[in-house]
């Protein structure tokens, strides 16, 4: 990212890490979140659900929760997914599943957070669903990598991950991912992360973004591209004419509340488009790193709190 973005970006998570601040966002954003997040509650995010897909718009249902404080928690989220993926089957909605390790308790205890996933993987294969299990910060990208191998070996397939192009070990990570048929989410990257782990300037994450998406479509593997950024749509959408790559080969994934007319243009257009549609009272990191993305996001919020 350019010098202008990249001390925006910093800035704001620095702000938003504070406590005080978030106290006072808690307490008196959550009207502006709502850009963003689909409800408070499993029934209001259904609803949106069947909006998007009457559009012909896929969702991921995601729970927002993450770094728990008490393993305790962990239990609260698990029944909660395990409701979810009773919501979509009750419903029939069109819609997969998403989860963050951390809120089923990876960084407190891992044989507990393993179990708490695989009892959602587990009733979602019941169902007939599949579970994304989402990437955090680097600390944790190989916990996750390994749970999801542990997952595959013990017959539930119907679960993959995320990818982050940003990541120096990507790169290896979708060469590992491919051999064990693992499905993958690509996305750029969206954590605060050090230069020595990860790529500092966009043109890099770009090239390695590019990268790891063409592994993908040139041996015809299925794959869901997370990205708001024309620069990486338009190439996807030119690369796969070029490529006579069909259009059920991959999907486009964005993000509720973001480019809402896009997508449904694109799901117009033919292409495969899934909307990530988080709900909950857990809502101030998923926000953070949202305005955090960029500065259009953060003006599109100030310039609805004063209209």
């Amino acid at each position: 990212m350019d010098f202008g973005t990249k001390l925006y970006r910093k800035t704001l998570l620095t702000i938003a890490g504070n406590k005080f601040v978030e106290s006072l966002s808690v307490k008196y954003g959550k009207k502006l979140a709502g850009k963003f997040i689909a409800g408070d509650n499993l029934s209001d995010a259904l609803k949106e659900i069947e909006a998007l897909n009457n559009k012909g718009i896929m969702a991921t249902l995601d729970h927002l929760g993450e770094g728990i404080k008490h393993l305790h928690e962990a239990a609260g989220y698990r029944d909660e997914y395990i409701r979810l993926v009773e919501g979509i089957a009750r419903t029939r909605a069109d819609s997969n599943i998403s989860l963050k390790p951390t809120q089923m308790g990876l960084a407190l205890d891992a044989k507990t957070c393993y179990a708490n996933i695989r009892a959602v993987v587990a009733k979602a294969k019941e169902t007939g669903n599949y579970v994304r299990i989402d990437m955090e910060d680097s600390p944790f990208t190989q916990a996750t990598l390994d749970i999801i191998h542990r997952l595959h070996a013990e017959g539930l397939t119907n679960v993959g991950t995320v990818l982050q192009a940003y990541l120096y070990r990507t790169e290896q990570d979708v060469e590992d991912m491919i051999q064990a048929d693992i499905r993958l989410r690509l996305v750029k990257g969206a954590y605060k992360e050090p230069a020595s782990v990860a790529y500092q300037n966009a043109a890099d994450v770009i090239d390695n973004f590019k990268k790891i998406i063409r592994r993908h479509l040139d041996h015809g593997i299925y794959t869901a591209i997370a990205s708001h950024d024309d620069r990486i749509i338009d190439w996807v959408k030119a690369y796969a004419e070029q490529h006579r790559i069909p259009k059920d080969a991959f999907e486009f994934q964005m993000l509720y509340g973001l480019r809402m007319n896009d997508q449904a243009r694109l799901a117009a257009e033919g292409y495969r488009v899934r909307c990530y549609v988080p709900y909950g009272a857990m809502w101030y990191p998923y926000y953070t790193r949202r305005l955090a993305e960029k500065p259009a996001n953060l003006w599109m919020v100030l310039k609805n709190m004063f209209s």
